[in-house]
């Protein structure tokens, strides 16, 4: 661990205020969280430069999923770094992804995973040692990180709460998506998201599946159930992440077309707290209303 090796942390009551103390001490570590779906917290010289959570896709599910790269591709670059630190840089080398487009893709995954962790109460925090991590940025000061991540969350709200309801509860299609010519008005990113909407796939599920960002497909999913063409099927009633399959299904018939090979930014999160620190050990806080 690193916490001990500087000036202590002991008024980081949460993470917007941990991260505010790693930026004004420079600091270079990974912030190991736990919790459903917890994650770790990349920072470099201060700033945020990945973050990674179970509860939404990284750069490399997106780049996989979406199908921008094959999984031989990925196979031979994880093999040509065992260390991983320069996974990006191996990417772009071999002509699979342009730099900017892998620029987009890491800062679309960073806040990303910040709004998947932003909709459950962590349980605890750990600052460690720095991990390697695929990313390639420059980083992002706290204030950006939790401005943007401010500005997703209003985007989504409809009443206290709704946005995580939204993210934990499997959809259905609605009967008025058979209609006939309903389903062709729709975009194909929309297309794409019907489809993936069997009954028993969270937004998370439906992410995974297609290759995008959560904040992406709980947006598609709002634009649907405005329309009548989705419907809630069975809201979880626990806090554990869904096991439904998260192979896509195609879609069919004229016109057919690919999902988007990268996510519309999603760029997400709402606040990111966590417990107050007791000395020698976190425990977690009493539950309050949070999106």
């Amino acid at each position: 661990m690193t916490a001990g090796s500087e000036e202590p942390l002991a008024d980081s009551r949460n993470i917007p205020a941990l991260l505010a103390a790693l930026r004004m001490q420079q600091r270079s570590c990974t912030v190991l969280v736990t919790g459903t779906p917890g994650g770790s917290i990349h920072v470099r010289d201060g700033l945020v430069v990945a973050m990674e959570t179970p509860g939404a896709p990284g750069v490399e599910g997106l780049l996989l999923r979406s199908g921008r790269i094959g999984e031989p591709e990925w196979s031979a670059v994880r093999a040509s770094d065992t260390s991983h630190e320069h996974l990006a840089a191996e990417l772009v080398d071999r002509g699979l992804v342009g730099a900017g487009e892998l620029e987009v893709i890491s800062l679309s995954a960073l806040f990303d995973a910040a709004f998947a962790l932003s909709l459950a109460v962590p349980d605890s925090w750990e600052v460690a040692d720095p991990v390697p991590t695929l990313y390639r940025n420059a980083g992002v000061t706290p204030e950006r990180l939790l401005g943007e991540v401010s500005r997703r969350i209003n985007l989504l709200a409809g009443e206290p709460g709704s946005v995580a309801a939204l993210a934990r509860t499997r959809m259905r299609q609605a009967s008025t998506a058979d209609l006939p010519g309903t389903v062709d008005r729709l975009s194909a990113r929309h297309q794409d998201v019907l489809a993936a909407t069997d009954g028993r796939r969270t937004a998370r599920d439906i992410a995974f599946a297609l290759g995008r960002g959560l904040f992406a497909v709980m947006l598609d999913l709002r634009h649907l159930l405005d329309r009548g063409l989705v419907r809630p099927h069975a809201p979880s009633t626990d806090r554990r992440p869904s096991t439904a399959a998260r192979i896509a299904p195609s879609r069919t018939g004229p016109g057919s077309t690919a999902p988007s090979a990268v996510a519309h930014s999603a760029l997400d999160s709402v606040s990111l707290s966590l417990p107050r620190r007791v000395p020698g050990r976190n425990s977690a806080p009493a539950p309050r209303p949070h999106d």
